[in-house]
C-alpha cells in the first residue's frame, strides 16, 4: 500500500512538470475578465428580475 502511494506521488510529480502554467500577467488578465463579466451578468440579471417583478405586479393588480 505504501509503495503504491509513493509510486503514485512520483508519477504526479512527473506529470506536473508537463503542465504549462500561466504567467502572472495571464492570471491578472483572466481574473479581470471574470470579474468584469460577473458584474455585467449581475447587472443584467438584476434588470431582468426587476422587469419581471414589475410585469407580475402589474398583471396581478389588474387581474
Amino acid at each position: 500500500m505504501f509503495k503504491k502511494t509513493v509510486e503514485f506521488l512520483k508519477s504526479v510529480k512527473k506529470e506536473m512538470s508537463y503542465v504549462s502554467w500561466p504567467t502572472k500577467a495571464d492570471l491578472k488578465e483572466g481574473t479581470t475578465v471574470v470579474i468584469i463579466m460577473s458584474i455585467f451578468v449581475a447587472i443584467f440579471l438584476s434588470l431582468v428580475d426587476m422587469g419581471f417583478s414589475y410585469l407580475i405586479r402589474t398583471l396581478l393588480l389588474q387581474g
